[in-house]
């Protein structure tokens, strides 16, 4: 974590300078961290439990946001990301990497996913969400998240036929709005026929773009639905720090499954002290010593890397408090308030009709 915090590359090599040997010739540094991505008894998910644990015993009652999201790496791998919302970006929760036979992922994955997970989230959580994509939105899948005790919002495709009583079945895409700038929410209707419900939906055209919202809530729908579900797309913001802008994940000459989901832990824990770092530093007030903009111009994650840098080249004192806080955020990232104001005001200003139908 250290090598990779400090190199900012994924390279075996370039984590040389940070590790502490008793190796007398440099080829040995690098074997010895290839035989740790090679060692099959080691299962990084249970050395990740207890990190998070501890990560989320101050984060209060505050609902958590988990966002589910697969990925495909070098055409090959499908990597399922778990991860939970915090103030603009997403640390990792869980992350198996699997061959897939096809463009589908099995159900079974996803469940045993999330209920492994379920096992070490602190039981002081008020409130967790799944939030999923269309590419994940089955009807099987979402009977998992009740028994959990789980709440959930998922995108749904438009070709999903929807029940409403009393007017029959009607595909997702018929319902929608005629214009952007508009939303509808339909309460207690139905998915695929009468099979799955009662459900809640959230269907807007947002102004400027061709892709409409669908959204699919075990809870009564309204405005705040879009901005409950657009958390997942903190996840988007992660794989710019796992590849380019980050740890160069995509430079990794590694083709098997099982090493990539190791060597993915290290990015998870270095990702998960980071952000950590970045929070404190900002709830310490001392922020404008590491970023040079007005407002915060940098993710959480972002300050924390420059942090360590400067108290390495400058003697500081090293941040070594290991929690994050939920809620707002205190000091949410903007590049101008007025684009800020305007983006929190976006679905407020829909022009939107509720529909509810008798269950």
């Amino acid at each position: 974590m250290v090598g990779l915090s400090l190199s900012s590359s994924i390279s075996l090599t370039s984590w040389m300078p940070s590790t502490i040997s008793r190796a007398l010739q440099a080829p040995r540094v690098p074997r010895r961290f290839a035989r740790w991505l090679d060692n099959d008894r080691l299962d990084v998910h249970l050395l990740e439990a207890p990190l998070i644990q501890e990560a989320l015993t101050a984060w209060g009652e505050a609902t958590v946001s988990l966002a589910l999201d697969p990925t495909i790496r070098w055409n090959h791998y499908c990597m399922i990301r778990l991860r939970v919302s915090y103030r603009g970006r997403a640390v990792p929760l869980a992350w198996p990497v699997i061959e897939p036979r096809s463009a589908q992922v099995a159900c079974r994955l996803y469940r045993d996913l999330l209920q492994g997970v379920a096992q070490f989230l602190p039981s002081c959580t008020h409130q967790v969400v799944v939030l999923a994509d269309r590419g994940v939105a089955e009807v099987a899948l979402r009977r998992w998240c009740p028994p959990l005790g789980w709440r959930d919002r998922w995108r749904l495709k438009s070709s999903f036929l929807v029940y409403r009583p009393g007017h029959g079945s009607a595909m997702v895409d018929q319902l929608l709005p005629k214009r952007q700038g508009q939303a509808v929410f339909l309460q207690s209707v139905s998915l695929t026929g009468k099979e799955y419900g009662p459900v809640h939906l959230a269907l807007a055209r947002p102004p400027g773009e061709e892709d409409p919202w669908l959204i699919v809530s075990d809870e009564l729908t309204g405005p705040h639905t879009f901005k409950e579900y657009g958390l997942r797309f903190d996840i988007e913001e992660n794989f710019l720090d796992d590849k380019s802008k980050g740890f160069q994940l995509e430079d990794s000459k590694l083709r098997s499954a099982a090493a990539i989901e190791r060597l993915f832990f290290a990015i998870a824990t270095a990702t998960l002290y980071l952000v950590v770092q970045g929070s404190e530093v900002v709830a310490q007030g001392r922020r404008r010593e590491v970023d040079p903009h007005w407002f915060r111009g940098s993710s959480y994650l972002k300050i924390g890397w420059q942090w360590i840098k400067h108290a390495l080249n400058q003697g500081w004192q090293w941040i070594t408090c290991w929690w994050l806080q939920g809620g707002e955020d205190p000091d949410p990232a903007m590049a101008s308030r007025r684009q800020y104001e305007a983006s929190q005001q976006k679905f407020k200003q829909y022009k939107y009709e509720t529909i509810a139908y008798a269950t």
